[in-house]
């Protein structure tokens, strides 16, 4: 990146990023970003009109000094490189060294007793709380501990003064594979711990690194936490489910599935729920965020959602390859905002209607070998499902007038 930037030298953000190098048409991309991600909700919800790029960046470019602590617990460290590989590196890079200059363990370059000294300094101030990792509870917090403390009493310590607490990545939400059966050290997430909290869940594994500096963005330009859905996640980046932006959609809704992987409706690009896809029961932006500045994202590279959004998914979401199963309480075709304790009776009605509207579906799937199909933009085939017969595999294309076997 042009110059380097290693620690807060002047008052504000933006003469910061001055001093590194960061030009403003290079912050307004940035902030642009950022931009689409709040304009998400805003577009949905029929809100005011949603903040601009400009916007963002004159209020970010205006802060002084904050104070982030951003733990990592017992983690992978995954969510944090989310976050660092997050769109244009040169912006993103400097924007977070200011930041997570006041405590985290992976960035930071002291180590031993001058780490711990600049947590316990950054503590003792107002901070934003971010949290990467699960907290065990077995074995009296045995199985994770730093500088002799366990990671529930680290937690406490840095929640004291916190004014925001963000649980970054399935791991701080809900334990994640640790916890998942048969959670053999006690993991739990950030708000099983602190009850008496609002936690901010910015959930996946990971989280696409957008929606991360967008949280912590919108914090830092609006002073508040953001609107949140039933499970604490940020309405803007978690509102609408997977199923309802995925490009597949259509072959869904005409009943072409992948079957099997590398079949021809793989080659085809058709839907991706017969091999496991749980985008029907996820909620996230991945399909139209995307990774790496919006270059692709699992369903995009031809493999199934796993739903990684959603709490309890490597239990209730597996085997991750066969079909959507009855999950209890989520209803397929409700909204983020009405999957909660109060509408359970509502959301098992939406199981069994998404369950009769699959029958259709997939009674409108099935067709005869004798079918052909209609040329597609001159260089593939669209097959018209019929309620006839549904094969194991998808028709092969017939052999076209004039070409050698």
């Amino acid at each position: 990146m042009p110059g380097e930037l290693s620690q807060w030298q002047a008052p504000t953000l933006g003469e910061n990023l001055e001093r590194a190098g960061v030009s403003r048409r290079d912050f307004l991309a940035f902030c642009g970003t950022l931009a689409a991600a709040f304009t998400l909700e805003a577009a949905r919800s029929g809100s005011a009109a949603a903040v601009t790029a400009e916007e963002i960046a004159d209020e970010l470019s205006a802060l002084t000094k904050p104070v982030v602590v951003w733990l990592q617990l017992q983690e992978c460290t995954g969510c944090i490189e989310s976050t660092l590989r997050s769109g244009d590196t040169t912006v993103e890079e400097a924007v977070l060294n200011l930041l997570s200059m006041n405590y985290n363990e992976l960035l930071m370059a002291p180590s031993g007793h001058a780490a711990d000294l600049a947590l316990e300094e950054a503590n003792a101030e107002p901070h934003i709380l971010v949290v990467n990792g699960s907290i065990p509870l077995g074995a009296g917090g045995a199985y994770c501990t730093i500088g002799g403390k366990s990671a529930e009493q680290v937690l406490r310590e840095s929640a004291e003064n916190a004014t925001t607490i963000l649980a970054v990545g399935a791991c701080a939400v809900w334990g994640s594979v640790q916890a998942s059966r048969p959670n053999p050290t006690g993991a739990v997430g950030v708000e099983e711990i602190l009850t008496d909290r609002q936690v901010i869940n910015v959930a996946g594994c990971p989280p696409i690194g957008e929606v991360i500096t967008a949280t912590l963005a919108y914090l830092l330009t609006h002073g508040s936490a953001p609107r949140t859905d039933a499970q604490g996640r940020p309405l803007f980046a978690y509102e609408q489910r997977i199923h309802d932006s995925c490009p597949r959609r259509a072959h869904y809704d005409a009943g072409q599935f992948v079957r099997t992987f590398d079949d021809e409706g793989a080659h085809n690009g058709w839907c991706l729920y017969d091999v496991g896809c749980k985008g029907p029961s996820t909620f996230a932006a991945c399909p139209i965020l995307q990774w790496n500045l919006g270059t692709s994202w699992p369903i995009g590279a031809g493999h199934p959602c796993i739903g990684c959004t959603e709490k309890n998914f490597f239990d209730q979401f597996t085997p991750f390859y066969q079909a959507l199963p009855n999950v209890t309480g989520v209803g397929i075709e409700a909204t983020a905002e009405k999957v909660g304790w109060g509408l359970v009776g509502a959301t098992v009605a939406g199981v069994a209607a998404h369950a009769g509207l699959t029958a259709v579906r997939r009674s409108a799937a099935r067709r005869s070998e004798a079918e052909l199909p209609l040329d597609a933009f001159g260089d593939g085939h669209v097959w018209l499902p019929t309620p006839t017969v549904r094969t194991d595999d998808p028709p092969s294309a017939p052999e076209q007038p004039g070409k050698a076997d």
